[in-house]
């Protein structure tokens, strides 16, 4: 008796690869992730927008470019200054 395949055909990621598309999709999934994050540690320690802005030394603007899931405008800076408020680090990694 052969044992039935888990997968057939190729991957979401191969064909993510295939279209050009996989690092875009991997970027923003990235930043969604991140926002969720620094989002639920100020919802969970109360954090405003304006109190975070200060704790990142950073403007209100920049917080809110930070939680929009859609805004890919977000320096590196930026994210260091906002992991390092919610005890994270940011790990950059070039293979």
């Amino acid at each position: 008796m052969k044992a039935k395949k888990k997968h057939h055909g190729s991957s979401f990621d191969s064909f993510l690869e295939d279209q050009g598309l996989f690092h875009e999709v991997e970027a923003i999934a990235i930043k969604k992730y991140f926002a969720a994050m620094v989002e639920k540690k100020m919802k969970d320690e109360s954090i405003s927008k304006s109190k975070m802005a200060e704790l990142m030394h950073s403007s209100r603007s920049a917080v809110n470019r930070l939680l929009d899931p859609s805004n890919d405008s977000i320096t590196l800076k930026t994210m260091e200054n906002a992991a390092k408020v919610i005890g994270k680090k940011i790990r950059l990694e070039l293979v």
